[in-house]
């Protein structure tokens, strides 16, 4: 298969001075660009590059731009009040879509999830997809940036009392932000690949607690897995849920790739965009891909395996538990679709929009 690359000049992408060994496996989840930047390392030649450009910092907005309570606000600015909700009870839901090039990636998908999830925990957006969209897009534009990490949140809200209990007299909030890309595996992991435990002392909370299909931040179990990681020095971690069967890994779904067929797990999974995006390559691809129960033993006898994500794309896994999967390199299926991901930021298609900078 080809892989159509951007036109874009790469050689003229200007990159973070970040000593790539220099990173530390326990910093964050997210890797995110230095202060003030808005580029990460990449590596040379590969299909993952920045836009060559410049912010014009005469714009507060300039380099993230959040919209509140009605309001668009400077990143920088952003403030949510202490009683909502949100961050007192976790009571809300969110996504997270990508700008790379200056094409938002798959709105329309990640507005339809969210308001299914909002629908599903009663929560009231108070308007509708279309100015949903045109508020997260002008978020991006007004941030002038051409790679972006947008997160949109519903919450639960607040009262008119400090601290309001009843439901039913709390105000429901929007919250939109656009700022420099974050990876949850940094670019050249994307590339050359990654590492994965599975955890010994924690489990994917059931879907009777929590429903898998509502994208939320109660993270207990993905943080204490992600802990567990850093701590036997492993990049991530790829949770199992009460059955033993694989869950999906913090901010990541999980793709098995065994005989030249893909699967990913049907339940205590979110039904990521990412690997709706993989699913429908690999069709294209005439690659077998299905949404089943995944058992612990499949995920240890992979041929290979991805980590698939709006916030770092199809990455592949090289080693679990400290093995390497096949001989410990980036498997051919992988990295097939990984290509023709980063392809399609380019490619015009019902999938992209150009933001109007």
């Amino acid at each position: 298969m080809t892989v159509t690359h951007s036109s874009r000049d790469r050689s003229s992408v200007t990159h973070s001075s970040r000593d790539r060994s220099s990173v530390d496996l326990g910093a964050s989840n997210l890797v995110a660009v230095e202060p003030g930047a808005i580029r990460e390392d990449t590596p040379p030649g590969s299909v993952i590059q920045y836009s060559d450009y410049e912010l014009d910092t005469s714009s507060p907005y300039a380099g993230g731009v959040a919209w509140i309570e009605g309001e668009y606000v400077a990143a920088s600015e952003a403030r949510i009040s202490i009683f909502d909700t949100g961050f007192g009870h976790s009571d809300l839901t969110y996504t997270v879509a990508h700008v790379w090039h200056g094409n938002i990636f798959r709105l329309g998908d990640h507005l339809d999830r969210l308001l299914d999830g909002a629908r599903k925990l009663r929560l009231d957006t108070g308007c509708g997809k279309d100015e949903l969209a045109e508020i997260t897009k002008r978020c991006v534009a007004m941030s002038q940036l051409r790679e972006s990490f947008v997160n949109l949140t519903v919450t639960r809200g607040y009262g008119k009392r400090k601290g309001e209990k009843d439901l039913s007299k709390l105000t429901h909030q929007v919250y939109i932000y656009a700022i420099p890309y974050l990876w949850a595996f940094p670019p050249h992991e994307q590339i050359f690949g990654t590492t994965a435990i599975v955890p010994r002392h924690v489990r994917r909370a059931g879907r009777n607690t929590v429903d898998p299909t509502i994208k939320n931040y109660q993270w207990g179990d993905l943080t204490a897995a992600s802990f567990e990681a850093k701590d036997r020095g492993a990049r991530t971690a790829i949770l199992m849920d009460a059955d033993n069967c694989v869950a999906e890994g913090p901010g990541f779904n999980v793709v098995v790739v065994k005989d030249g067929k893909l699967a990913s797990p049907s339940r205590n999974a979110l039904p990521g965009i990412t690997r709706k995006t993989v699913f429908e390559l690999a069709d294209a691809m005439g690659v077998e891909a299905t949404l089943r129960d995944v058992t612990s033993r499949e995920l240890y006898e992979a041929d290979e395996l991805m980590a698939v994500t709006t916030a770092g794309g199809v990455t592949p896994i090289n080693t679990l538990d400290g093995e390497p999967l096949g001989d410990g390199t980036p498997g051919p299926i992988t990295v097939a679709i990984r290509d023709r991901f980063w392809a399609l930021m380019d490619e015009p298609s019902p999938l992209i929009e150009a933001i109007a900078y």
